[in-house]
């Protein structure tokens, strides 16, 4: 339930502060969580109560590790939407990912790293002409699509682009499901794929997206079974199908009903059917989740406290804290479990716990952690919260509404990854 912030073993700058926007590198022995607590502790020295995420890049390293072992036929197309942070991104491309872009912003930026354009698909069905053009420009080639009304642009304004259809796929039970905003349906792709032909235009693959946070495995094994189909329908159409796309929805921390292993073996058993080595198909996929949940930590203050006397002698306690739903808790609210951080704190005893709301900073009632109470102890005004598991989709979707500022994130890595950074090309 708690914990406390140790004592500095040695100073923390010249000034007291020893968070430059250089990642810092940890000591042998030391750890992110240490870093954060010590990072409170100067924090409560100088009097300040900033909200800041700690982003442990020898983590994301770890889960790429993973990812390799558990599917070794696929090639990860790291999802930039999940978490853009720099470094985080130049550690992937050290490691040789590929990358899945939804805009020209994120095709600037990953470019912009000296990623060749071959790592990268675009792959958003639904893109503005203007981004299509500096796709073409940059030498971006793999492009997604599930409509003819895409086919039709991509013609004029890249007409040599290589493309895959994204096709819908049956309810996956996910936390964020896709399937009613993008995705073809499987009877209307032959009629894809034809027009296509006509229109002069390269299909070089399918693609699915089970949406994110998946919750059952089978989804992909019916969705890569529907996307042989389309590589049957592309090539009798004239199409060299090449390229599988398994998207994401990858789980990304440990308690998920589903879990990460069973769905790996799912997903290789249906590939070893379907898609077999040797056949000549090039299998990625556009995880994002999984790749960045358990890189962060998000440590915030208590900045206002409410107590109130429900019927029956119940007591309930109000916390607002400096960061909410408008910064990088935004997700949390569209999250089925509410999340219960760790509390900062020591207590001579075991406490007693309250149901407590979790409000956000900002002057909007709808400014909240989640939806339901949670159960917390009494903690007081500038107490310190954990919240561990927050690296997707959480700081790429803050805002500064009612003028808060957007969090800051400290990137840490150890000594072997930053020997790693400095030698890689």
């Amino acid at each position: 339930m708690s914990t406390r912030p140790g004592d500095p073993k040695e100073q923390l700058g010249a000034a007291g502060n020893l968070w430059p926007s250089e990642p810092i590198i940890l000591g042998r022995e030391g750890s992110a969580r240490e870093l954060v607590l010590r990072k409170i502790q100067e924090l409560s020295i100088e009097g300040r109560q900033d909200p800041f995420m700690v982003l442990d890049l020898d983590v994301l390293v770890s889960r790429h590790q993973t990812f390799l072992q558990a599917l070794p036929q696929v090639q990860p197309f790291y999802a930039v939407k999940c978490n853009n942070r720099p470094w985080a991104l130049r550690v992937l491309a050290a490691l040789g990912t590929g990358f899945d872009c939804a805009s020209q912003g994120e095709l600037e930026q990953v470019l912009g790293l000296g990623v060749a354009p071959s790592r990268i698909i675009f792959a958003n069905p639904c893109k503005a002409v203007s981004h299509i053009q500096y796709a073409a420009r940059s030498g971006v080639q793999l492009l997604t699509f599930d409509s003819e009304e895409e086919l039709a642009k991509v013609a004029q304004h890249h007409p040599g682009a290589r493309l895959v259809l994204r096709i819908q796929t049956q309810n996956s039970q996910s936390t964020f499901p896709l399937n009613d905003k993008f995705g073809a349906r499987l009877e209307a792709c032959e009629h894809l794929l034809q027009a296509a032909r006509e229109l002069g235009l390269a299909v070089v693959g399918a693609s699915f997206h089970v949406g994110s946070d998946c919750q059952t495995s089978q989804s992909y094994r019916q969705a890569i079974a529907d996307c042989h189909s389309v590589f049957e329908m592309g090539r009798r159409a004239g199409h060299h199908m090449s390229l599988l796309d398994l998207g994401g929805g990858f789980p990304g921390t440990e308690g998920s009903k589903a879990k990460f292993e069973e769905m790996a073996r799912v997903i290789n058993a249906a590939l070893a059917e379907y898609f077999p080595e040797g056949t000549g198909v090039k299998v990625i996929a556009e995880p994002g989740r999984f790749y960045m949940e358990s890189v962060c930590t998000t440590a915030v203050n208590i900045i206002a406290k409410k107590a109130t006397l429900e019927s029956g002698g119940h007591r309930k306690l109000a916390y607002y804290l400096n960061e909410g739903y408008y910064g990088a808790f935004r997700i949390f609210l569209r999250e089925p479990v509410s999340r219960i951080p760790i509390v900062v704190k020591e207590f001579p005893s075991e406490p007693r716990l309250f149901p407590c709301t979790l409000y956000g900073p900002t002057c909007d009632a709808f400014d909240r952690i989640s939806l339901k109470e949670v159960q917390l102890p009494e903690l007081d005004v500038g107490d310190w919260l954990l919240f561990p598991n927050t690296g997707a989709y959480k700081s790429s979707m803050s805002s500064t509404f009612n003028g808060f500022p957007i969090i800051t994130v400290y990137d840490v890595m150890g000594p072997q990854l930053r020997s790693l950074l400095e030698t890689a090309p």
